[in-house]
């Protein structure tokens, strides 16, 4: 039921993070400048902090909020990593509306560095630099065929997910595999992927679909989320936010995907 659902958050857990900054990426900046093994700790923080907000979770809230709110999420995913990890880690985070906190850990694969925070996405049809994200892995984004109605939880990340859940069944999505489908709102604009957050080339740039900065909005953006690798590439200057029309997809014609987890991930449409 919508009533029963949890906060959540996905994120990763990789040691080649503190070495970031002393391999030149100085625009790596997360964890309000220090650097972290765990990736946009921040940023995930401030969007469960949100999400409280929103619903009016009055212990949630003054469990996530301020420095002590941050200092205590970092605490309680180091202590289920524990001292040895060496692999890097999925992490995900879920908070009830009592404020009470819970961490899940699971296996995920390696990733370099420039592809958690890259300095570009390179342009449609030319290879990666170093400072750039690799094109390989190769997603498949198809486009679902049913619009979705934006909700609270389109705009916040829940374990309420029925719309995405149906959008993947309608693509036959196995999990594991190397594809996301795109929802669509009612108005036939991208709204996002179900597991990522979408750029696609337009008018000699990299754009995203735009997200009220107001929070949960019935008329402003397209309806889907904020999530964290969509805010520190628009903080960037990495992307610019843009409506997308749906019918304007071409087959296959380059993008990329991102989230918390992976970071930034090479695709392509197909119609």
């Amino acid at each position: 039921m919508a009533d029963d659902f949890l906060l959540c958050s996905t994120l990763r857990y990789d040691r080649q993070l503190t070495t970031a900054r002393s391999q030149g990426l100085k625009h790596a900046r997360w964890n309000f400048e220090h650097e972290s093994p765990i990736y946009l700790l921040d940023y995930h923080r401030d969007r469960l902090l949100k999400a409280a907000s929103h619903w009016g979770w009055k212990h949630a809230v003054e469990s996530l909020q301020g420095p002590s709110g941050l200092e205590s999420l970092s605490r309680g995913l180091q202590e289920l990593i524990g001292t040895s990890q060496e692999s890097p880690l999925r992490l995900r985070i879920l908070v009830d509306r009592q404020g009470d906190i819970k961490y899940e850990k699971y296996d995920v694969p390696d990733v370099p560095l420039p592809q958690l925070f890259p300095r570009r996405l390179p342009s449609p049809g030319m290879e990666s630099s170093a400072e750039e994200p690799p094109k390989q892995p190769e997603y498949v984004v198809v486009i679902d065929g049913t619009r979705t109605e934006r909700s609270p939880h389109t705009h916040f990340k829940t374990t309420h997910r029925p719309a995405y859940d149906a959008a993947c069944q309608r693509a036959s999505m196995a999990p594991g595999e190397l594809k996301e489908v795109l929802t669509v709102n009612a108005a036939g604009y991208v709204m996002e992927g179900t597991r990522t957050t979408p750029y696609l080339w337009r008018k000699g740039r990299w754009v995203t679909p735009p997200v009220s900065s107001e929070g949960f909005s019935l008329e402003h953006g397209s309806g889907g989320q904020d999530g964290v690798s969509r805010r520190w590439a628009l903080e960037c200057g990495i992307v610019e936010q843009e409506p997308v029309a749906a019918n304007a997809l071409v087959d296959g014609e380059e993008c990329w995907l991102s989230n918390g987890a992976r970071g930034f991930m090479f695709a392509r449409i197909q119609l």
